[in-house]
C-alpha cells in the first residue's frame, strides 16, 4: 500500500520546489525514433523496457573525415561537445556547440561551421527545440549546398541531409522524411559509406511503415538483410544486423526478428567484442519478452549484463529484468535484485539516460510496495528517487526528461491520495511536454490528469482532460504501433485503459444522448486502436457507414467491461441509442465468461451450462428484449469487448430458446472497418482447399473431402487437397480467376499474438500478416474484392481470453467483406453437413447470417447434434448482408 508521503522535495532548492509544484501511469509512446547507422544507449520506447538501438540522429560525422581543413582546436571542441552529448548532457553540448558557431562564422570556417550546426541540430532535436532545429540545420544545408563546395566532404551533406530528415519525421512530415532520407542514400552512396547507406535504407522503411506502405518496407528490409548477410563477418555487420532485427521487432515480425538478432550475437561472439554480445543478448531479451516468452527473456537479459562493458548497458539490463520480475508475480527475486541495481544506479553521472533508469526503477518499486511486497513506509524512498532525477534534469537544463520524472513523481503522490500534489506535479509536467510539442507526454500526463480528477469527484473534467488524451493518441497512431518496442505490453496498460475510463464517464456522468453517441464512437475507435495494435500496423482504412443505412433490420450491440460494470449500448434502426448496465465487478463478469466457455464441452453439465448462459443472456439481451420482440429486427450484430470475443452469441439463451433460433447473428470488429454489400448471385463460385492428412504436428481431418464434395455439389468450385494445398498453388489459383468466395478446410489458430495466428497447409503455416500478399490479387484491379472467406476447423488458441481478436485480424487482413470461421474445431461430418446447408441457402439468395443461421438451425434440430458444441463456434465476422 502507498502511503502518504512527506515531501522530499523540500530539500531542493526553491527553484527546483518551484518547477515540481506548479503520470498516473507512465505510457511508452515516444514520437517516431528512428534507425541509423551509429549505437547509441537506450532509446526508451517503454515505461519498463529500455532499449539499445541505431539512433538517427546521433550520427556525427567528424571522423574519418580528414583534418586538413579543421583547425585541432575546432576538433576538440566538437569532441567536447560530442562527449557531453552522447553523456546525455544535451544542454550543455549546445552550449559548446553554439560558442563554436559564433566563432567559427567569424573566422569563415565554412566546413566546420556546416558540422557544427548539424551537430547542434540534433541536441536542439533532443531538448524539444523544433524552431531552432529547424533554423540550424537549414544553415548548415545552405552552407554545404551553395558556393564553392569542392572543401566539403559528401558525407557531411550525407550526414545533414539524415538529421534534417529525422527532424522532419519528428515533426509529422513523413513524406517529407522519406524523400530526404532518399537523398542521404545518394549522397552517403558518392561517399561510399556502406554504414551510412544501411541506416538511411532502414530509416527509410520506418517512414514507410508510418505511411502505411508497409510491402515497399518489408522489400528495403529484405534488401538490407541480404546484404549484410553477403558481407565478410565484422563488428559493423554484426551491428547493422542487429538494428535490422531490432526494427523487425519493432513492427511485430519477432520470429525474423529473432533469427537476425541470433545471427547479430553469432558474429559479436566470433570476433569477442562483450559490448555487441551484450546490446545483442537485450534486444533478444526485448523480443522475448514481447513473444511472450518470459522465462528466456530473464536468461537473456542476464547475459546481456554479464556481458556489458560500462555501467549504463548493465544497469538497463537489469532493469528491465527487475520490471519482468514485476511484471510476472517473481517478487522475492525481484527484491533480491534491487541492491545491485542501487549500485549501479551510483555509479551514473547524471544524464538523460540516468533520469529515465532512474524513472523506471521507480515504477518498478511503485508496483512492488503497490502488492505490499516492500518494507512500509517505502514511498518516502521512492519520492527521494524521483525529486533527485527531477532536480538533475532541471540542472541539465532537459525538459522532456523532467517531464518524464514528474509524470511518476506525480503517480506517486496521487496512488498516496495526496490530490493536490499530484494535480500540481502533473499539470507542471503537461506545461513542459506542451512547451517542447513532446505529444506522447502530453497524452500520458492528460491521461493522468483524467484519474486524478475522477478519484476527487470532480468527474466534468475528468471526463475533459480524458478526452484531450483519446485525440492525442490518436494523432500519435502511427507513432503507437509502428515505434514502440513492446506496443501490446504498452497498449494494454496505457492506452487502452483511457479509452475504458472515458466511455464509462461518459456513460456514468450524464447518460445523455450526446454522451451515449460519443461513447459509441469511442468503442469503435478503441475496435480499431486494438487491430492496429494487433498488426502494430496503423494500416486500416477506416469506412464510416451508418447502421440505419447498412441494414434497417439489424440491430448493433456494444458491450464493454469496466472495472466495476458492463455497460452496453445498443442502435436499433431509427432510433436514438440505448444503454443499460449491469453493476458487477469485472471479475465477476470474466468468471461468468469462463465458466459458460468450459460448460460447451459436452461433457459438462447441460444445467450448468444454461444457468450460466442465461446469465450473460440476461446482462446482455433481457433489458431490451421485449424491444426486439415489437421491432422488425432480425439480425444481432455484435461489436464486442474483451473476452467476450471468444464467446459465441449464438449460445446464449433466456430459459425457453437459444438466441440463434430468434436471430441471425453475426460479429464485427467494428463497423468503420468493413464495407457492406450483399453477396450478387451471378457470381456465386467457389476456391476450396484443404487438409485430410495429418501434417506437421496436427491431426488429420479426413470429413474434409466430404465437406468439400457437398460444397461442390451446391455451388461452382475448384478444388485442390493435401499436396496440392500450398501457399504457392492458393495464390496462384487465386489470381488466376476471380472467385467470390474462399473456402480453406484446414486446422488454423486464432491467438491475441499475430505471430501465433495462422492457417495450415501443406507445406507451412500462413500467418495472419501474409494473408494480404496471398491475397494481393485485389489489390492489382484483374478482380473484385473477396465477398467471403470461410475458415472452416480453425480454434482459437486456449487459455488466450483476446485470441478472438486474432480472428478479427484475420478478417480484416484478408480484405474479405465477410469471414465465416470456428472458435473451436468441431467434429469433420457436422461440419460437412452445416457447411452443405449454408452453400445451398446462399445459392438460394439468401443473406450470410440468415444462411449460417439456417444451417446451424439444421444442426440443432438432430438429436445428435443439438448441442452448442457442434453449431456454436460458427461465427460470421464483418458483412451480414
Amino acid at each position: 500500500m502507498i502511503t502518504k508521503i512527506i515531501s522530499p522535495l523540500k530539500s531542493l532548492h526553491s527553484s527546483v520546489w518551484l518547477a515540481l509544484l506548479t503520470l498516473f501511469f507512465v505510457i511508452t509512446v515516444f514520437p517516431a525514433a528512428s534507425f541509423d547507422f551509429k549505437l547509441g544507449h537506450s532509446q526508451k520506447y517503454n515505461q519498463s523496457l529500455t532499449t539499445h538501438s541505431f539512433n538517427p540522429k546521433y550520427a556525427f560525422p567528424g571522423r574519418n573525415l580528414g583534418t586538413s581543413k579543421i583547425q585541432n582546436n575546432a576538433l576538440i571542441v566538437l569532441e567536447q561537445g560530442r562527449t557531453l552529448y552522447e553523456a546525455g548532457r544535451f544542454s550543455e553540448a549546445a552550449a559548446v556547440w553554439q560558442q563554436a558557431v559564433k566563432e567559427l562564422a567569424a573566422q569563415g570556417e565554412v566546413f566546420h561551421l556546416a558540422v557544427t550546426l548539424t551537430y547542434l541540430s540534433n541536441v536542439y532535436q533532443e531538448l524539444g527545440q523544433w524552431e531552432q532545429a529547424s533554423e540550424t540545420i537549414a544553415k548548415s544545408l545552405n552552407l554545404i549546398q551553395s558556393g564553392d563546395r569542392t572543401g566539403i566532404p559528401t558525407l557531411i551533406l550525407a550526414q545533414a541531409l539524415n538529421t534534417q530528415a529525422s527532424l522532419q519525421l519528428a515533426l509529422g512530415q513523413t513524406e517529407a522524411a522519406l524523400n530526404t532520407w532518399q537523398l542521404a542514400e545518394k549522397a552517403y552512396t558518392q561517399a561510399q559509406d556502406e554504414t551510412g547507406i544501411l541506416g538511411s535504407q532502414i530509416n527509410q522503411a520506418q517512414a514507410l511503415q508510418i505511411l502505411g506502405l508497409y510491402r515497399r518496407a518489408q522489400a528495403i528490409l529484405e534488401q538490407v538483410n541480404q546484404k549484410l548477410l553477403a558481407s565478410p563477418d565484422s563488428l559493423l555487420k554484426a551491428t547493422g544486423l542487429r538494428s535490422l532485427g531490432i526494427a523487425l521487432q519493432v513492427t511485430g515480425d519477432l520470429e525474423r526478428s529473432q533469427k537476425i538478432l541470433q545471427q547479430s550475437l553469432a558474429i559479436a561472439s566470433k570476433l569477442n567484442s562483450p559490448a555487441d554480445i551484450s546490446a545483442a543478448y537485450f534486444a533478444l531479451g526485448n523480443t522475448a519478452r514481447i513473444s511472450p516468452a518470459p522465462k528466456l527473456a530473464l536468461e537473456l537479459y542476464q547475459k546481456a549484463a554479464e556481458n556489458a562493458t560500462n555501467s549504463l548497458a548493465k544497469l538497463e539490463a537489469l532493469l528491465n529484468q527487475l520490471s519482468l520480475l514485476v511484471q510476472t508475480k517473481q517478487q522475492a527475486t525481484a527484491r533480491a535484485l534491487l541492491p545491485t541495481i542501487q549500485a549501479e544506479l551510483a555509479k551514473l553521472s547524471p544524464s538523460r539516460d540516468a533520469i529515465y533508469a532512474q524513472v523506471n526503477y521507480a515504477q518498478s518499486l511503485i508496483e512492488l510496495e503497490k502488492n505490499n511486497q516492500l518494507p512500509t513506509p517505502n514511498s518516502q524512498e521512492i519520492a527521494k528517487i524521483l525529486a533527485v532525477a527531477v532536480q538533475q534534469a532541471i540542472s541539465l537544463n532537459d525538459p522532456k526528461a523532467e517531464s518524464y520524472a514528474l509524470i511518476e513523481l506525480g503517480k506517486l503522490y496521487e496512488l498516496s491520495q495526496q490530490w493536490v500534489e499530484a494535480e500540481n506535479l502533473t499539470q507542471q509536467a503537461l506545461l513542459i511536454a506542451q512547451k517542447i510539442r513532446a505529444d506522447d507526454i502530453v497524452a500520458r500526463t492528460q491521461a493522468q490528469l483524467g484519474q486524478i480528477f475522477k478519484q476527487r469527484g470532480d468527474l466534468q473534467r475528468a471526463i475533459a482532460s480524458y478526452t484531450e488524451a483519446v485525440k492525442t493518441f490518436q494523432s500519435l497512431r502511427s507513432d503507437l504501433v509502428a515505434v514502440n518496442s513492446d506496443v501490446q505490453f504498452s497498449f494494454r496498460d496505457s492506452v487502452e485503459p483511457v479509452y475504458r475510463e472515458l466511455v464509462g464517464l461518459l456513460l456514468q456522468f450524464n447518460p445523455s444522448q450526446e454522451n451515449i453517441q460519443q461513447a459509441r464512437q469511442l468503442l469503435e475507435a478503441l475496435q480499431l486502436a486494438e487491430l492496429e495494435n494487433f498488426f502494430r500496423e496503423a494500416c486500416l482504412r477506416a469506412k464510416p457507414q451508418q447502421i440505419d443505412q447498412i441494414d434497417p433490420t439489424a440491430a448493433v450491440f456494444y458491450p464493454i467491461i469496466l472495472k466495476d460494470r458492463l455497460e452496453v449500448i445498443v442502435s436499433l434502426p431509427g432510433e436514438s441509442l440505448r444503454r443499460y448496465t449491469s453493476e458487477l465487478p469485472q471479475s465477476e463478469i470474466e468468471k461468468a465468461i469462463d465458466e459458460l466457455l468450459e460448460s460447451l464441452n459436452p461433457f459438462f453439465s447441460s444445467r450448468d451450462r444454461l444457468r450460466v448462459s442465461q446469465k450473460i443472456y440476461d446482462w446482455l439481451i433481457r433489458p431490451i428484449e421485449a424491444e426486439l420482440a415489437g421491432s422488425q429486427v432480425k439480425t444481432l450484430v455484435f461489436i464486442l469487448d474483451g473476452s467476450l470475443r471468444n464467446l459465441p452469441m449464438a449460445a446464449l439463451h433466456n430459459g425457453q430458446y437459444y438466441l440463434i433460433e430468434k436471430y441471425n447473428i453475426a460479429v464485427t470488429p467494428g463497423l468503420q472497418l468493413l464495407e457492406a454489400r450483399a453477396l450478387a448471385q451471378a457470381q456465386l463460385k467457389v476456391l476450396t482447399a484443404g487438409l485430410t492428412e495429418a501434417r506437421q504436428g496436427f491431426a488429420a481431418l479426413p470429413g474434409v473431402k466430404l465437406e468439400v464434395e457437398q460444397i461442390a455439389a451446391e455451388l461452382p468450385a475448384r478444388t485442390f487437397l493435401d499436396r496440392e494445398f500450398t501457399e504457392k498453388n492458393l495464390q496462384k489459383q487465386i489470381q488466376a480467376t476471380s472467385f467470390p468466395i474462399i473456402h480453406l478446410a484446414t486446422h488454423g489458430q486464432f491467438s491475441s499474438n499475430p505471430e501465433q495466428t495462422f492457417i495450415l497447409t501443406w507445406d507451412e503455416k500462413i500467418k495472419v500478416k501474409e494473408f494480404e500478399d496471398l491475397l494481393r490479387f485485389r489489390e492489382q484491379g484483374n478482380a473484385n474484392p473477396i465477398e467471403l472467406l470461410v475458415l472452416s476447423a480453425c480454434q482459437t488458441a486456449a487459455g488466450d481470453k483476446r485470441a478472438a481478436l486474432g480472428l478479427a485480424g484475420v478478417a480484416v487482413r484478408s480484405g474479405a467483406r465477410s469471414t465465416l470461421a470456428t472458435l473451436w474445431s468441431v467434429k469433420d461430418e457436422s461440419t460437412a453437413q452445416l457447411m452443405s446447408e449454408f452453400y445451398q441457402e446462399l445459392s438460394k439468395g439468401v443473406r450470410k447470417a440468415e444462411a449460417l443461421r439456417t444451417a446451424q438451425l439444421n444442426l440443432l434440430k438432430q438429436t445428435k447434434y443439438q448441442h452448442p458444441f457442434y453449431w456454436a463456434p460458427f461465427v460470421l465476422v464483418g458483412n451480414w448482408l
